[in-house]
């Protein structure tokens, strides 16, 4: 497997910044923007995100089977064998939950580099990408269903559990499993509102940035002009 691409780099200072033109800067803001967007949101991010939850749910569930096995009337010899399948389930719980992990530090990156992008100027049809509702709208409906299956795993279970399916064991795998279920929902939900706010907040109608905009805002709101009639940026009176 290739390594995986470098995030974008945040905008560069503005004491040493050289754009020729602003068309340049809205061009190289417009591709980090999409990329960045694209690893915050993007099918690839999706298909991670359902991963890791896939591997949580199988690695607790061989977890679970040793739990079902101690709560029933198992023998020494499947007892053995669930230890077995115990030890596996936490190979793969471990590494699934250290991504899961890592992933929402490194959206979190994301997140700070595309507010520093988004705030060096404004784009209409950029700032319109940055909102994705189609794919806010899938995280939004995956991460709900994700917490709809946790409450419903947490009720149903244990409601149902007997003696004979494994008492108490089969009521702590089911608690384990609702609460994988809660947890990556509710860090898809956290996720997707955190977007929706950012992206508000930063493509928002009243956002004026940087120097281009400046002359824009004083036609808007009456500021910057002096009293005199002189230029905003004139230098002021000299004392007499």
């Amino acid at each position: 497997m290739s390594p995986r691409l470098p995030l974008p780099p945040p905008p560069p200072p503005a004491e040493i910044r050289s754009w020729p033109d602003r068309d340049a800067r809205l061009v190289d803001r417009a591709l980090a923007m999409d990329e960045l967007g694209r690893r915050l949101l993007g099918g690839g991010r999706l298909a991670l995100f359902l991963l890791w939850f896939v591997l949580l749910e199988f690695g607790w569930s061989l977890v679970g089977l040793l739990l079902i096995a101690l709560g029933g009337d198992q023998d020494a010899l499947t007892v053995m064998i669930m230890l077995f399948a115990a030890v596996v389930g936490l190979g793969v719980l471990a590494p699934a939950g250290w991504m899961t992990v890592r992933g929402v530090r490194q959206d979190r990156t994301v997140r700070v580099r595309l507010a520093q992008w988004a705030a060096l100027d404004r784009h209409g049809p950029t700032d319109a990408r940055l909102r994705a509702p189609l794919l806010s709208l899938s995280w939004l409906l995956l991460s709900c269903a994700l917490c709809a299956g946790g409450l419903w795993v947490a009720f149903a279970v244990p409601a149902g559990a007997t003696r004979e399916d494994g008492g108490y064991g089969l009521v702590a795998y089911g608690m384990g499993a609702s609460l994988i279920l809660w947890v990556t929902g509710l860090i898809g939900l956290t996720k997707i509102v955190g977007h929706y706010r950012m992206a508000n907040r930063l493509t928002g109608p009243n956002r004026f940035t940087g120097p281009d905009h400046v002359t824009a805002r004083s036609r808007v709101t009456g500021r910057g002009r002096p009293q005199d009639g002189r230029s905003a940026s004139s230098e002021p009176p000299r004392p007499e």
